[in-house]
């Protein structure tokens, strides 16, 4: 388990409502590629091949110093995880999928992809899984199926990222984009077959490191080619309806949002993140985290109060509502 140290930093920028912020910092001591997700009352975030339950204070000033549960089954670090319903789904370096559940001891293995699983999503009993192989599987979770692989698309191109529709009925992959398609792609669950491209302007190396639905006609995506695009597949799926890019040129590895107007990036240099308003055009704020040390954002967790930052080795907690 990586040892971990809590600061608290006080800083004098304003957000929405003009109230400045307070940011709690947890560090540990091995540079990573940190994942989280948001559960009530608890921050799940993976530090190397283990995932590890934070407890927020419930003054609200961050969270507690030591982990209340440690999800453990890779033996390569974890590279993205995803939870849901009470289940950690994670996909790990080793090429295997694990789940585990949270509250009891049930947890499931098995080997999914040749090379490392990059991204994972698990929703109405599927897994959908995608690798550095160049393929994206679905996975069936129903008893007596369980691990078993119901399709391979072979995506010919390195898989970043994989989000499912909410409808439950097509996925979609971000790829590196180092073939001849479109590196975001829909493909259908029940047939395994590819429904539409996204995009047709996207350049050779313009990889999509993070997509997801906002709904089930909206989606947002961002990577390599330093912009965030927003999509509305009823419109048209040959050009996004609105774009924003980073203003110095950096990658973008994460994005996320709030419900609502809000869009929070993260780029791969010196842990900058910015916040967005859908309504406008140009970046409202943004957050220099490791400066002067450079790290990517690896994720991004936005609450309508919180900001949740991992960094290569560090999270920070941006709260907006302190005074």
């Amino acid at each position: 388990i990586a040892s971990v140290t809590v600061e608290r930093v006080k800083v004098s920028q304003n957000w929405r409502h003009g109230r400045c912020r307070r940011e709690t910092v947890l560090k540990w001591k091995c540079n990573l590629m940190p994942w989280m997700e948001l559960d009530g009352q608890y921050l799940y975030l993976s530090q190397a091949e283990n995932i590890q339950a934070y407890q927020l204070c419930p003054d609200g000033t961050g969270l507690q110093r030591h982990p209340q549960a440690i999800f453990s089954g890779h033996q390569e670090d974890v590279c993205r995880f995803v939870l849901v319903n009470s289940h950690i789904v994670s996909g790990g370096g080793d090429g295997n999928i694990v789940l585990h559940k949270i509250h009891g001891s049930y947890s499931v293995k098995f080997s999914a992809h040749e090379q490392e699983v990059n991204c994972v999503d698990f929703q109405g009993g599927l897994i959908v899984s995608g690798s550095r192989d160049r393929t994206a599987k679905v996975w069936s979770l129903s008893a007596g199926r369980v691990g078993q692989c119901l399709h391979t698309v072979q995506t010919e191109d390195r898989v970043w990222s994989i989000a499912i529709s909410p409808l439950l009925s097509s996925f979609v992959t971000g790829t590196a984009c180092c073939g001849h398609t479109s590196p975001l792609r829909i493909w259908d669950f029940e047939s395994g077959q590819l429904l539409t491209c996204l995009g047709t302007d996207f350049h050779h190396g313009a990889g999509v490191l993070d997509v997801f639905y906002e709904t089930p006609s909206l989606l947002l995506s961002c990577g390599y080619d330093t912009y965030i695009r927003y999509w509305d597949i009823r419109t048209s799926t040959r050009k996004c309806v609105r774009e924003w890019e980073e203003p110095h040129d950096s990658a973008l590895y994460c994005i996320r949002t709030d419900g609502n107007h809000m869009i929070a990036s993260g780029s791969s240099y010196y842990g900058v993140v910015r916040l967005w308003d859908k309504r406008q055009t140009q970046c409202l704020q943004s957050f220099h985290l490791s400066s002067p040390t450079s790290s990517p954002v690896y994720c991004l967790r936005f609450s309508t109060t919180h900001l949740y930052a991992a960094l290569a080795s560090a999270l920070h907690v941006l709260d907006f509502t302190a005074s």
